[in-house]
């Protein structure tokens, strides 16, 4: 279970360009035409807020934000309409620099949504396709970790590549002060087919993210599941939660993401689960529809959560 209400949180894509090539990356086909919020978007966004304080934190995303030189004004600009809290979304890399941190916290920025691809650099590297780039991604994390200001979450997509590392990312970050949450979201291509065969069976990878949420407990470690179905989950379901900010973005990315068919499953008319997207387009294509091992959540609420597995 996440420590953030997503609700009081608001999304703006800032920009679309970014300084790596990481093969699971779902807008890399749309990244060279979709557009930015407008400054005046954003205005319009900041003086609504300034009036109504309607969301107590934004986050500024949209590919690699930091590659916008004027982030810490954007930032600034947040803080003086009224957001107690500023996130961006970023891999990290440009955190390696220790006066770049000083300037986006002095900035206000103070939350940081930092993407981690795997356990090692090897493997990063090979994902992200620039080498150097874990190196320069832990390094900004242990920057930030300087800052009693400053919070910090981590975010890794599931694939075929990094699956197994789950348990060990956890791991990797235990002794990280200011990290207060993890998250993993469970691959999808924003297509029909999985190319770059990238999707791996729910079953490969329960075992290891069931030791991940454990260990995350273990070390006080907040942890939000994207994309995995709940009856899977048994007594660790409350792990999964696909709510998400509102989320302002190029219009014309939606008919490109519902390409992926989320909330097909065989038991989709008989079960209760309010939070699970059940499997999309690619994935039955790849693993069929796991009818023997997939169960509905019954609609009585009382029945322990362990037989909903």
């Amino acid at each position: 279970m996440g420590c953030f209400q997503h609700n009081q949180y608001i999304e703006m894509t800032m920009h679309f360009k970014c300084n790596l090539k990481c093969e699971h990356c779902m807008i890399e086909g749309t990244m060279d035409w979709l557009q930015p919020e407008s400054a005046e978007n954003f205005e319009k966004l900041l003086e609504q807020n300034a009036r109504e304080q309607k969301w107590q934190g934004i986050i500024l995303t949209g590919s690699e934000v930091t590659l916008r030189k004027d982030l810490p004004d954007l930032a600034r600009l947040a803080r003086q309409h009224g957001f107690e809290h500023v996130r961006i979304q970023t891999h990290g890399m440009r955190l390696a620099n220790l006066d770049y941190c000083h300037e986006l916290i002095d900035a206000g920025i103070d939350e940081y949504f930092v993407s981690v691809t795997a356990a090692d650099a090897e493997t990063h590297d090979r994902i992200t396709e620039v080498p150097g780039s874990f190196e320069k991604t832990i390094r900004g994390l242990e920057n930030l970790d300087q800052f009693e200001s400053v919070k910090t979450l981590t975010n890794t997509v599931i694939t075929a590549r990094s699956y197994r590392h789950l348990p060990a990312m956890v791991e990797l970050f235990s002794h990280l002060k200011r990290l207060v949450q993890m998250d993993f979201w469970t691959y999808w291509p924003m297509s029909e087919n999985d190319d770059k065969n990238l999707i791996v069976s729910h079953l490969d990878t329960l075992p290891y993210l069931l030791e991940a949420i454990q260990l995350a407990r273990v070390y006080n470690r907040a942890f939000e599941l994207k994309n995995f179905p709940e009856c899977l989950l048994g007594d660790v379901h409350d792990a999964l939660d696909n709510n998400q900010p509102k989320l302002f973005i190029d219009p014309e990315f939606w008919p490109e993401f519902m390409r992926n068919g989320f909330h097909q499953c065989v038991y989709k008319e008989a079960c209760s689960s309010t939070q699970c997207l059940g499997l999309n387009t690619a994935y039955t294509k790849k693993f069929g529809w796991l009818e023997d091992v997939l169960k509905p959540y019954p609609l009585d609420e009382s029945v322990d959560a362990t037989s909903r597995s």
